[in-house]
């Protein structure tokens, strides 16, 4: 079970991936007196010999973290760029992002690259029928997206939470937003 970390602007840490601590970090960093509790899960009390914690569901820093900002070259990352829509046919494999592959356009082949430049989203049955050639082209140039960008699109789906409280701090459009409750160890 996780805790979502904010920096002290009570904003999150980083949404690209959830900035979270696993529990016992969170209860450290409290310990040692660099955050302060927002949020608690109502039903999970941790004990030691001498104290006892509720666990914490949402921490802030008492320090300002400067974050980098950077989107590394990933499959999910391409994916959640392209919307999980095939740059081909225009297919959306929101719920099935397993069918999606992804394609070299301009083929390793031909001298293409592995990068955010010449991938795109792509079913398989575009995929194969492309194959090395380059006929077929992708509805949208692919491109490096900034951090933000990937935020966006990224809000435009839904969210499986652990407390409700952590939406107060995402910002998540409440019809998108799944409480999932887990058994605490």
């Amino acid at each position: 079970m996780h805790t979502l970390i904010l920096n002290a602007n009570g904003t999150p840490l980083s949404v690209f991936p959830m900035s979270t601590f696993h529990w016992e970090e969170a209860i450290k960093q409290l310990w040692l007196d660099r955050a302060d509790v927002l949020s608690e899960y109502e039903d999970w009390v941790v004990n030691s010999p001498s104290v006892s914690f509720n666990v914490p569901a949402v921490i802030m820093l008492r320090d300002y973290v400067k974050t980098a900002r950077t989107v590394r070259f990933s499959r999910e990352n391409v994916l959640l760029r392209d919307e999980y829509t095939c740059q081909y046919c225009g297919t959306k494999f929101h719920d099935n992002h397993d069918a999606l592959t992804y394609d070299h356009v301009i083929p390793r082949s031909l001298g293409g690259k592995t990068n955010w430049t010449n991938i795109s989203s792509a079913c398989q049955s575009c995929n194969l029928e492309k194959s090395h050639f380059m006929k077929m082209k992708p509805i949208h140039e692919p491109k490096r997206p900034t951090y933000f960008e990937l935020v966006n699109k990224r809000q435009k789906f839904s969210i499986d939470i652990p407390h409700e409280s952590w939406n107060d701090y995402l910002g998540w459009d409440a019809n998108l937003v799944n409480i999932i409750r887990h058994q605490h160890r």
